[in-house]
């Protein structure tokens, strides 16, 4: 089961329930958190987006030493931002995980989620009521490189999503290779702070590893002819 699926719902009876867990790494503007049942008893005027992590422990070693730890897949939208597989639902006529999973059937056709696999929900800011539900499902390396190869094929393939890639959870020796520079690229509406949030949640990178790598993302880098001029 999810690491907050437990929480979804709010028995009758029972008291309240501990705080939600929250992000708390600096640098990153923290979401407000929810519970689903708390999301679900949200009104009319809110929009409900579902997106979904799919992951898989990866024993490989980059250049022979550096831990992969995991395959983590993300995807790259059709306007050059990052995100993950997924989109908004109409409440109307589906539940979260049908609505999700028909989205998923459009760009990856062989996975399909459930209310166990549920993660998290947050409020999103900006002048959009928009309440971001984060689904996490963790698979053996072969079942991810098999929906890797059926993305190729989908029909949103070169049309609304570019590619599949894999984030690298590692940070090299110069302190910028790896997570920190896939962290500086754009990233769409609160994929970011979903993708920190579940590799912290899922104790996939340590707390002060996913804080170091933001933070060297916010250092002023060197023009290309200073690094050259450095490496003379």
């Amino acid at each position: 089961m999810g690491a907050m699926a437990a929480m979804g719902a709010l028995p009758a009876g029972a008291g309240t329930l501990p705080p939600l867990p929250t992000l708390g790494v600096p640098g990153v503007p923290e979401l407000k958190p929810l519970t689903r049942y708390e999301a679900m008893r949200l009104g009319p005027g809110w929009s409900h987006s579902c997106h979904a992590m799919l992951y898989a422990p990866n024993p490989g070693m980059l250049f022979g030493r550096i831990p992969l730890r995991y395959a983590v897949l993300m995807q790259m939208r059709f306007d050059g931002l990052l995100g993950f597989p997924g989109g908004f639902v109409d409440r109307r006529y589906w539940s979260l995980e049908d609505g999700l999973n028909r989205v998923l059937g459009l760009g990856l056709g062989c996975v399909r989620l459930t209310e166990a696999d549920y993660l998290c929900s947050h409020l999103t800011e900006g002048p959009h009521r928009v309440v971001a539900h984060f689904y996490a499902r963790q698979l053996t390396l072969e079942e991810l490189h098999t929906i890797e190869i059926s993305a190729v094929h989908s029909r949103d393939h070169g049309l609304e999503v570019m590619g599949m890639v894999r984030v690298p959870l590692y940070t090299q020796k110069d302190r910028m290779g790896g997570l920190p520079n896939f962290l500086a690229n754009s990233f769409v509406g609160t994929a970011k702070f979903q993708l920190l949030f579940a590799l912290k949640i899922l104790n996939m990178v340590p707390e002060e590893k996913l804080a170091e790598a933001v933070a060297a993302t916010q250092k002023p880098k060197k023009s290309a002819i200073d690094q050259a001029a450095g490496a003379t």
